[in-house]
């Protein structure tokens, strides 16, 4: 358990984070039926786009996937702050919503209620795959000024799993319904605190179970883990940056670690960028020095 100090900034970085008003997007798309299948275009700010002149060059497209231990409370509205934080440092940005929710019963939470239960299987995955396939024929009708051959894939905690997770779909076992017959045409993935390794968060106990929940609880873990779990689908042969905080106690540096541990035994350089005095909130909060940072490795992929 963290201790009390740990705790209490730990409460502050996630109140100032979600302390922001969500940003209205310039566009939004659809990649299915449902409510949820949804994906929200952000334009390029510059200068010249501020002031009401017309963009003359297009700009790399930043796709991000929201976190929240996959569980339904959470969607893309608490992102959207660094979305627009995206679009003000010059890129186009896509905030892909997803479903969310339960395949199991609500779970009894620590006070004794019922709390929100991580995933839907295999929905979860199911749009993650769709929007992804979807998005540059969306891309070119709802922004564009995107350029999608320069296109990097970010996403933050259960999201940065995510992010992860479809830059693997080549990789997936053959009978999986996810899989692509060739790599995505991605300039790279910047993962930020990713739930990124199954068995390191499951120890942890990381978002109280998220991991096990995800997949449909114990009994289907151990079956189902090898067509999620980023730590198995590697290597990806795509450009890949984790940034984690040192003092995150939500998605603990341990995952990050194995994750990285698990590319490079897999012949992988992944990319690990530690950053002192940061827990898990300020990598997504614009009013946080960390999330400059992630703007920068975004930047070195991108450009």
């Amino acid at each position: 358990m963290p201790d009390d100090d740990a705790a209490a900034r730990d409460a502050a970085e996630e109140a100032s984070a979600f302390s922001h008003p969500p940003v209205t997007p310039d566009a939004v798309a659809t990649y299915g039926d449902h409510p949820d299948q949804v994906i929200d275009f952000y334009a390029p700010r510059t200068a010249t786009t501020e002031s009401g002149g017309a963009a003359t060059a297009t700009a790399p497209l930043v796709v991000v996937l929201h976190g929240g231990a996959w569980r339904a409370p959470y969607d893309r509205r608490h992102i959207t702050p660094f979305a627009d934080f995206l679009a003000r440092h010059g890129f186009a940005v896509a905030n892909v919503e997803y479903r969310r929710g339960s395949s199991l019963p609500a779970q009894t939470g620590p006070t004794g209620t019922p709390a929100p239960v991580a995933g839907r299987w295999p929905e979860t995955f199911d749009d993650i795959a769709a929007a992804l396939d979807a998005l540059p024929d969306l891309v070119r009708e709802a922004l564009p000024q995107a350029d999608s051959r320069r296109t990097v894939l970010t996403g933050h905690s259960a999201g940065g799993h995510l992010a992860l997770w479809a830059a693997g779909r080549h990789v997936l076992p053959p009978d999986a319904p996810w899989r692509t017959d060739r790599p995505a045409p991605l300039r790279g993935v910047v993962a930020l605190a990713p739930i990124a390794d199954f068995t390191a968060a499951e120890k942890l106990d990381v978002c109280g179970g998220a991991t096990t929940q995800l997949l449909g609880g114990q009994d289907k873990f151990s079956d189902r883990r090898p067509y999620v779990d980023p730590a198995l689908l590697l290597p990806t042969g795509i450009a890949t940056t984790l940034v984690q905080g040192r003092s995150d106690i939500v998605v603990p540096q341990a995952v990050a670690e194995a994750y990285a541990d698990a590319a490079a035994r897999a012949g992988e350089v992944v990319g690990l960028t530690l950053l002192e005095d940061v827990g898990h909130f300020p990598l997504i909060d614009p009013a946080a020095d960390a999330c400059a940072v992630v703007v920068e490795e975004i930047a070195q992929l991108a450009w």
